[in-house]
């Protein structure tokens, strides 16, 4: 669901391709607002996904993406044997936890597709086959991955929230804007 929050209406590429990501993010911090730990880690549809599992998992995605066009390593190395630990809160981890640390990569992302000369700079890809088989992407791709991405999960969240207690996303962005 498009709520156009946040998107910017004018200014260069990079602006808007940040304010696009942004709103998306928007949409899954506005799916836990008012939430209980308990409820954000329910699972109230046929799926395995929880709105506490999306956030971690959308916050790791990002910043593994950036950290891969960065030429770094990513924070948090998930393999075949745990992978879906990107989905699910474990001990100690919490909601508010997840929302700091999206900010964090959310401000790395920014500075960083700010900085690079330009968007049509690439960097290369690991050979795994879930990877782009060129072997390689440019910066402009990965933002527009990342809006993929994000937005795809927002989806998954707008569905999760409106389960649990019947809330959409306009009335969570009305709660959002009034709070």
């Amino acid at each position: 669901m498009v709520t156009h929050v946040r998107a910017e209406t004018q200014g260069d590429e990079r602006g808007a391709l940040l304010s696009f990501l942004a709103e998306q993010r928007g949409g899954i911090r506005r799916a836990v607002l008012g939430l209980t730990e308990e409820q954000a880690s329910s699972r109230p549809s046929a799926s395995e996904l929880s709105l506490s599992g999306l956030l971690k998992h959308v916050a790791e995605v990002e910043q593994s993406w950036i950290a891969r066009a960065k030429g770094e390593p990513p924070a948090v190395k998930r393999d075949e044997s745990n992978w879906h630990e990107c989905f699910v809160l474990v001990e100690g981890e919490t909601v508010a936890a997840q929302l700091a640390y999206w900010d964090e990569v959310a401000a790395e992302t920014e500075e960083f597709l700010r900085s690079v000369p330009s968007l049509d700079d690439t960097f290369a890809l690991p050979s795994d086959p879930w990877f782009p088989p060129e072997g390689r992407v440019s910066m402009r791709w990965v933002a527009l991955h990342l809006i993929r991405e994000t937005a795809r999960h927002a989806g998954h969240a707008d569905i999760i929230r409106e389960s649990l207690d019947g809330k959409t996303a306009f009335e969570l962005v009305a709660q959002e804007q009034a709070g």
